[in-house]
């Protein structure tokens, strides 16, 4: 926990819920242990759409598909979702709950590793979500870049370990210092990279927000 304990259940307990299909999936989610993005999270996710209204969207991490219903429902009409997911397991729920909402149009999701897939991807994209292996996101980062256009959102979720962020490396259960030293060198690399402008908040497990600055800027 990085924020009080208290605080966030207070913050929590003036949400109201979401549409019947997401507190369907999400209640799904839990039951079966499947990690979806945080209660403060959603409600700052609706937020930075509604302020952005991006028409094309990018996430690297599908699961079961809350995240993205959830953004299909908070982003402009006509904005268009490409999602990536390697878990075979997950997969074919995710594509059931697309279906369930009625959102297979709008919603693409792509099956692979992400690291392959984003180097086959064209375009640009106004918004990208990333909420997959902790460990991967430097290695994702370059093509990450590639794709976001000048002026576009980076939203990266769970970037501060619940707090072990902070803690030296040794201080890590062994298991979890390749991914505490790869996350250190990713938040780095967010606060000075010179085509970003990058906010890290501590909201739920932690998320960055990055703009990709305009040419000339």
């Amino acid at each position: 926990m990085i924020v009080d304990e208290r605080i966030v259940t207070f913050i929590n307990s003036l949400e109201t819920e979401n549409s019947e299909i997401l507190e369907a999936v999400e209640q799904e989610a839990l039951s079966t242990y499947v990690p979806i993005i945080r209660k403060e999270m959603q409600s700052f996710l609706k937020v930075l759409l509604m302020i952005q209204k991006p028409m094309c969207i990018l996430e690297v991490g599908t699961a079961v598909g809350f995240s993205a219903l959830l953004m299909s429902e908070a982003a402009p009409e006509g904005c268009r979702i490409t999602t990536i997911e390697n878990y075979e397991k997950r997969i074919p729920i995710a594509r059931e709950n697309f279906r369930r909402a009625g959102k297979e149009e709008q919603i693409t999701l792509i099956e692979g590793d992400a690291m392959d897939v984003l180097k086959t991807l064209e375009g640009s994209f106004d918004f990208i979500f990333m909420d997959a292996a902790k460990g991967q996101y430097i290695r994702y980062m370059p093509q990450v870049l590639r794709l976001l256009r000048p002026g576009g959102t980076l939203v990266t979720d769970n970037v501060l370990q619940d707090g072990d962020i902070i803690e030296s490396r040794f201080a890590v259960e062994r298991r979890n210092r390749t991914i505490h030293s790869r996350m250190r060198e990713y938040l780095y690399e967010l606060k000075h990279h010179e085509l970003l402008t990058t906010s890290i908040i501590p909201l739920g497990d932690g998320v960055a927000v990055s703009v990709k600055k305009q040419e000339g800027e």
